[in-house]
């Protein structure tokens, strides 16, 4: 994996990924191909009967024959039609089931992982990935797979009994879509590379105009406009050039393929006129042959077209395989010990993030259970690089971050949302109704235990009053939340969730002061009888804590009691001094 990109899965991952998605509905597989052999075999009847007609007019049959023939052809036309029908009712049916599985796989793969992962790649390649890739992989499984099905067989079959009819019209035929495999094997050579950009362009794309429009008041706060729109533009001309490019080949190869399809039909008149005038065919076999290679043209067509698809959409599904081979958590791969409590333990931890310097330089710092320790000091200090470690949102580069002697970062998304919580001032209301938000945290608790748990938040008042309770549907569709509700939802889950600690970053700042209020009341409930480690931008916080821990330029330079810190006159007692208005004001 590029650094700050999601990986893309090579063609041996791709060939075994779709063989694994075939193996799951086996029984479907083999009765499309079957269903599309059998109605491929009744159709080869209606040139031969054809070919038949045409001889026995000319050997003096009268009406009668040809109708009995005629009526035989009807039929198979007929059975022809029906085979065909069921065959792609079987295929649509196999391609949704599969690509239900695909849909289910990534998003399973999507929430394994790890939030640093996601943050470095950015939501944007992530998001294209799972819904115009995804998308694009679908069209190919309920559309182009089963017509590719169908189509490659009856292209066989056409090609086999012109062979049958006679060898050598048949290789007449082969010689004749030799253009078609030169122009093929050059056009796949390029396609799949030049698809994969093309999707990561346009991932850029997704990406920056997600940043862009999330931090738009930044943007304007810091006058950044213009390099936005020059970002945007440079990205833009990225996915232009890429799109242009594929597009210049179907450009050559289609044209090359249209020109081609005349050369075999026209082979085979020519040298089965040649045949017929030394005796040696019938005029109803040249015909039937004839017939036979223009027939060809239409299933060629399509299998071209597919394969074409099949270029996008087999870099499409690189792209959504490639989650397989994200990096995943130590604990996704093979469990891990269980904590011997919930003492938290900081050693000589040092943290540098992909595109800058180091901004923990060994950090140390023992959390106690059940104390609330106030992190404190000026903006850049790295008090919130401390709290995604304490949180296990990121791994520091070296030393270690440890809950009752086990890696934070190492625990699997059920044992770490046992041990600590992160809570910050951004809430999310799910699409769905209130028990799904709910049950997000604890997936078997009964309607008992969501009830108390948002009570203990001070919303159950507000639930009870929704239409269906519990059941109301939230989102564009259904009730919206405002700012207070959703953030009582999400202390709810935490309540459900019932971790040991919990790591307040500022979680009421940005929230207007009636919400604010709230929100406060509700995490009181929350925060009793556990460890609470508050990222403190107000002092009044750090004044009410057990301890208080000062960090600058990413060290820890001071850790005691508020009346400690504040007596010893160092940088805490500056703060202090200053948000209070004077130096050791309580």
């Amino acid at each position: 994996m590029s650094r700050g990109h999601l990986p893309v899965a090579d063609q041996a991952a791709v060939r075994r990924a779709a063989v694994r998605l075939v193996r799951k509905d086996t029984r479907a597989f083999t009765a499309v191909l079957a269903l599309n052999a059998a109605a491929a075999l009744t159709g080869l009847a209606g040139p031969w009967l054809l070919g038949r007609i045409i001889d026995d007019v000319r050997a003096g049959s009268g009406v009668a024959a040809v109708d009995r023939l005629a009526a035989v052809l009807v039929v198979c036309a007929s059975v022809q039609l029906l085979l065909a029908r069921w065959a792609r009712y079987v295929g649509h049916r196999f391609g949704e089931r599969t690509l239900a599985r695909v849909r289910e796989e990534f998003v399973d793969r999507t929430l394994a992982l790890p939030a640093n992962v996601v943050e470095r790649a950015g939501t944007g390649d992530l998001t294209a990935r799972g819904t115009a890739d995804v998308a694009t992989v679908g069209t190919t499984l309920r559309d182009a797979g089963p017509e590719l099905l169908i189509n490659a067989v009856q292209f066989l079959f056409l090609l086999g009994a012109v062979f049958f009819l006679n060898p050598l019209l048949g290789a007449v035929g082969v010689f004749g879509l030799l253009p078609i495999w030169f122009v093929l094997r050059w056009y796949l050579r390029r396609a799949r590379d030049g698809y994969l950009a093309e999707g990561e362009a346009t991932s850029e794309v997704a990406e920056i105009l997600a940043a862009t429009a999330s931090g738009a008041r930044t943007v304007e706060a810091l006058r950044l406009e213009e390099r936005r729109v020059r970002a945007s533009r440079e990205a833009l001309d990225t996915a232009r050039r890429t799109r242009l490019y594929t597009l210049y080949l179907r450009s050559v190869f289609f044209p090359v393929v249209e020109v081609a399809y005349i050369l075999p039909v026209a082979g085979v008149l020519l040298v089965g006129g040649m045949l017929h005038a030394q005796g040696v065919m019938s005029l109803g076999s040249v015909v039937a042959a004839a017939l036979y290679l223009q027939q060809l043209v239409g299933p060629l067509d399509q299998i071209l077209v597919r394969v074409e698809q099949l270029q996008s959409s087999g870099a499409s599904f690189a792209r959504v395989e490639g989650l397989a081979g994200a990096p995943r958590t130590s604990a996704q791969d093979s469990p891990t010990p269980t904590p011997a409590d919930d003492r938290i333990d900081v050693t000589d931890v040092r943290y540098s993030y992909d595109r800058g310097g180091e901004v923990l330089h060994g950090v140390d710092l023992t959390v106690r259970p059940g104390e609330r320790l106030a992190v404190v000091g000026p903006s850049g200090a790295g008090k919130t690089t401390l709290s995604r470690l304490l949180a296990g949102v990121d791994a520091p580069t070296s030393g270690s971050v440890t809950v009752g002697g086990v890696p934070v970062a190492g625990l699997g998304p059920e044992q770490l949302r046992r041990q600590v919580v992160l809570v910050t001032q951004e809430h999310h209301v799910f699409l769905g109704t209130v028990r799904d938000n709910l049950l997000i945290a604890e997936p078997g608790a009964g309607d008992e235990e969501l009830w108390d748990a948002l009570a203990a938040v001070g919303a159950d008042g507000w639930v009870r009053e929704l239409p269906e309770g519990l059941d109301t549907g939230l989102g564009a569709d259904g009730c919206r939340a405002d700012g207070s509700q959703a953030q009582q939802l999400a202390l709810a889950r935490v309540v459900l969730a019932d971790p040991h600690t919990l790591i307040l970053d500022e979680a009421t700042a940005l929230l207007d002061p009636t919400t604010a209020r709230h929100t406060e009341r509700a995490l009181a409930a929350v925060l009793e009888g556990r460890t609470v480690i508050a990222i403190a931008h107000r002092l009044h916080t750090a004044h009410d804590a057990d301890r208080v821990a000062v960090m600058e330029d990413g060290l820890l330079t001071e850790l005691g009691t508020h009346e400690e810190l504040v007596a010893a006159g160092g940088a805490y007692a500056a703060l202090w001094g200053s948000w209070h208005g004077g130096p050791g004001g309580s």
